[in-house]
């Protein structure tokens, strides 16, 4: 028990920092506040395309509401041919499939390395498309992905099957082998994380790749398909289809997709499950939405857990599928933590994301500022408290919002059930260890959880009480390439990252081999 309290001390001298101050203290290249934009074609085959149709669509900075660029639809005829291209280069003797496994991992490797070295540039594009700030950008999504890469590239000459002692004169082994061509389909949450997370073990494991970027966000993905070119993957292994909603129906229901990892709503989710029963029974991961319990026990440190809470909600202007969006805070401590809660948020900066103090960027859209606005006018509508924010930040253009806290939140009301996507805490008062997991446990979705306490065996009853794929304990939205990362119950099924996430990408082959016995 001793050590587990120092630990808890140790990370509330860690981590009670904001990224903002982090920020300040690292040493950070200044961003290229206007970077120019290098790629808005279709990637297939290691070339640049136009689309068929001839159709394009804006990708458009939220920070100032006006277009950066206009970028190649994919339709119908462009997936076709990006299914082709995947299909081949995945044929039986073509160079990708004849590839060392090593060598398959040392190209993963040189893709991290280019990323790193364009860290600035990549960093800056993602903070003009996605609106997220630089010193996140730079910090914290880059360096992330670059590690996961990395971590597969060390994968890939190491998955392996098994010897089997099977009964009779047999030798029985099982092979792992790639699933095939995989479309993959990213959030605009996350953008190169959310890439580098959905390339690496299927790059890793020997498949093809068709990857379609979220609208909103495609500047970022289409200049990492030329690092992917640069870096020598063979043609049709990597293909980004920019592209709307549209692109990605098509690529789920095509008969020729064999896989069909989507992260994103879980609304969209359920289209993707139905398509594939719809057509071939593609294989699907899904990594969908949450609204995951952050509990704060009485005896927890309270500065250290009022920052963790606000930074479990608030990160990424709230736009996090494991945000920790509803906080429930023990009856002893609530009055005093809604007061705390409702100061920090206060004291929250706001604005260009391209400044480095910023802790707080502009939401992704319109539509989803508007969305997130109706839903705080439901919490004042049904009797919540507002303690902090509650409107659009009219001072500047943008899609921002205010910081925002509720108190005295019922697990009826729409702002506890529903996934917001916004900087929107609300604070839920409980009493029990037991009432709290059965409240916090009602909900459609199972993604993550928080608990803040110095009591280990109160934590340990929670955490065996709590339906989630992810537990923190004494943090918050830590995530790391060696650890899984998915959902139970709507929030999806199968495994990100680690060594699990490799079981979405391969098929198992059972061999078994006659062994003929010399007569006596």
């Amino acid at each position: 028990m001793l050590r587990f309290l120092r630990s808890s001390a140790m990370l509330r001298a860690q981590w009670v920092k904001s990224y903002a101050t982090v920020a300040k203290e690292a040493s950070i290249p200044d961003p290229q506040t206007s970077p120019e934009v290098l790629y808005t074609d279709i990637f297939i085959n290691n070339v640049w395309h136009k689309s068929e149709s001839g159709r394009t669509f804006d990708s458009i900075n939220p920070t100032t509401e006006e277009t950066i660029a206009q970028v190649q639809l994919a339709g119908g005829e462009d997936v076709d041919f990006a299914v082709k291209a995947a299909r081949q280069a995945f044929k039986f003797g073509s160079p990708w499939r004849r590839m060392d496994a090593s060598e398959r991992g040392r190209l993963l490797y040189r893709l991290a390395d280019l990323m790193e070295r364009d860290q600035v540039y990549l960093a800056s594009l993602e903070t003009l498309d996605n609106g997220k700030p630089y010193n996140m950008s730079y910090n914290v999504d880059l360096p992330l992905a670059i590690k996961n890469l990395r971590y597969f590239a060390g994968w890939a000459d190491k998955t392996q099957g098994k010897t089997i002692p099977m009964d009779g004169d047999f030798l029985t082994y099982t092979r792992h082998e790639p699933v095939g061509v995989c479309a993959q389909i990213i959030p605009w949450n996350f953008p190169i994380l959310m890439m580098a997370w959905k390339l690496g073990p299927a790059l890793a494991t020997g498949n093809t790749i068709i990857l379609k970027p979220a609208e909103q966000t495609t500047l970022t993905a289409l200049y990492i398909a030329q690092l992917v070119k640069e870096v020598g993957f063979p043609e049709g292994v990597v293909n980004v289809l920019p592209g709307m909603g549209d692109t990605g129906a098509l690529l789920a229901n095509h008969q020729d997709v064999d896989k069909v990892a989507f992260t994103g709503s879980t609304e969209v989710g359920k289209s993707i499950q139905l398509a594939s029963g719809n057509t071939n029974l593609k294989r699907v991961t899904l990594e969908l939405g949450g609204k995951s319990p952050n509990i704060i026990l009485a005896d927890a440190d309270m500065d250290y857990a009022v920052e963790m809470a606000h930074f479990g909600l608030f990160f990424n202007m709230g736009q996090c599928c494991c945000a920790g969006s509803r906080t429930f805070v023990e009856d002893k401590i609530y009055d005093e933590f809604v007061e705390r809660s409702a100061e920090r948020a206060g004291k929250r900066t706001v604005g260009n994301p391209f400044e480095l103090n910023t802790e707080q960027g502009p939401q992704i859209s319109q539509d989803q500022m508007i969305k997130i606005l109706c839903l705080i006018e439901s919490g004042k509508e049904e009797g919540a408290k507002l303690v902090a924010g509650g409107n659009r930040s009219d001072d500047m253009p943008g899609y921002f919002v205010q910081p925002t806290v509720f108190a005295d939140v019922q697990d009826n009301m729409a702002i506890a059930r529903e996934e917001i996507f916004g900087p929107v805490q609300q604070l839920i008062r409980f009493k029990q260890l037991d009432e709290v997991i059965v409240r916090a446990n009602n909900s459609n979705y199972g993604l993550a959880a928080g608990i803040f306490t110095k009591d280990l065996d109160k934590a340990n009853y929670l955490v065996n009480g709590l339906r989630a794929g992810t537990v923190w304990l004494n943090t918050y939205n830590v995530l790391a390439a060696q650890a899984p990362f998915g959902g139970y119950k709507m929030s999806g099924h199968g495994r990100e990252n680690g060594e699990y996430a490799l079981s979405n990408y391969t098929e198992v082959k059972s061999v078994i081999v006659k062994v003929p016995q010399k007569n006596s």
